[in-house]
């Protein structure tokens, strides 16, 4: 009887050991399936997918590039003189605005000068021999030979006189077109060449941009095409148009040089200076865009996720047309008024349900 007790009290110790080590966790696990049931949310029913979306609707597609580019001048030239000599005049300031024509700096002519008087009494006696021998020559009173040295030597004197004159013209250095004086290089009483520069001469009214754009664009570009262009100088918009473009790509970097010009009254914008270029390539009315997070490339092309039915998510594979820098567009998959995904895109499944924030 007492080895039976023993064995007993051994048992009943050992069961309430256990029961001890087990009631934690088994009340830990009713609790924590009374709060799921409580929540609603259980095995079956997946918790919803928070996600942000756009409705679409049609708008204006602008295709445009954001470039850079340089400020050049319209005209520009460094002066120098035709011929050598003294500088006896200069007649500009610099810095100075001058029309086309005007006398800039003058050189020491009086060598020229007097052989062109020289000339000219040359040209009286010449005439009035050839107006002689014109008469005895209608009078039959001297050969045809005779008229015609004497002839040949007043168009000779002629010849001269005019090939003087040349050269006096270019003791006058003059303005080529109309525009402003740079920084001046000579004095007066200096004997300058015709290696050595005046001063730098330009037209900046309108201005020129310069700009390159990749190859893939190239036969988009139409001459007519609108710029709109900034500086930290000048941070509005100002409008220019393309004028003309190279005939060929670039091998070096695969792009394609384009000139644009813009009026420049001003003369806010000047030679060299640095712009940032945007520069529309085409207008797309009724175009429909989403974002370009909200498209997801495939092998076969691409999709896009919408609210479906229920609010639950729905696949859609679409065409896409032209990109910018923030859209993509879209030519067929969608219609006006879906409700795009902009978030969620790569954890959102077909037919999962989602709970949607729609954004402007």
């Amino acid at each position: 009887m007492k080895n039976q007790t023993k064995i007993i009290l051994i048992v009943g110790i050992i069961l309430i050991i256990i029961a001890a080590f087990l009631y934690p966790r088994l009340d830990s696990r009713k609790t924590n399936d009374t709060s799921v049931a409580s929540s609603g949310a259980g095995p079956g029913a997946p918790a919803n997918l928070p996600v942000k979306v756009v409705k679409l609707q049609r708008e204006t597609l602008r295709n445009q590039l954001s470039v850079t580019g340089t400020i050049l001048p319209n005209e520009s030239v460094d002066l120098r003189p035709e011929i050598s000599g003294l500088v006896t005049k200069i007649s500009f300031n610099e810095g100075q605005y001058v029309s086309k024509g005007t006398p800039l700096l003058y050189l020491n002519d009086d060598e020229l000068q007097a052989q062109f008087q020289r000339l000219q009494y040359t040209q009286k006696l010449f005439e009035s021999q050839e107006n002689r021998q014109k008469q005895l020559l209608a009078r039959e009173a001297i050969s045809q030979e005779e008229y015609d040295i004497v002839l040949n030597q007043y168009n000779t004197t002629l010849s001269d006189l005019k090939l003087v004159e040349a050269q006096l013209a270019k003791t006058v250095v003059r303005a080529p077109f109309n525009g402003i004086l740079g920084l001046r290089q000579v004095s007066e009483g200096s004997v300058i060449g015709t290696g050595d520069i005046i001063a730098n001469f330009v037209n900046i009214d309108p201005v020129k941009i310069e700009f390159s754009i990749p190859e893939r664009y190239a036969n988009q570009v139409e001459v007519g095409s609108e710029i709109y262009f900034t500086n930290e100088s000048s941070p509005e918009e100002v409008v220019g148009k393309v004028y003309a473009y190279e005939p060929q790509i670039d091998a070096a970097t695969r792009t394609l040089k384009l000139r644009a010009e813009s009026p420049n009254k001003d003369r806010k914008f000047l030679p060299g200076m640095f712009v940032r270029i945007r520069f529309v390539l085409g207008e797309t009315e009724n175009a429909l865009m989403v974002p370009s997070e909200s498209v997801i490339p495939e092998l076969q092309g691409y999709k896009v996720f919408v609210v479906g039915a229920d609010n639950k998510a729905e696949e859609r594979t679409v065409e896409i047309g032209t990109r910018t820098d923030t859209h993509v567009q879209i030519i067929s998959g969608l219609e006006v008024g879906d409700l795009v995904f902009t978030t969620g895109v790569l954890q959102a499944r077909q037919g999962s349900p989602v709970e949607y924030t729609q954004i402007n």
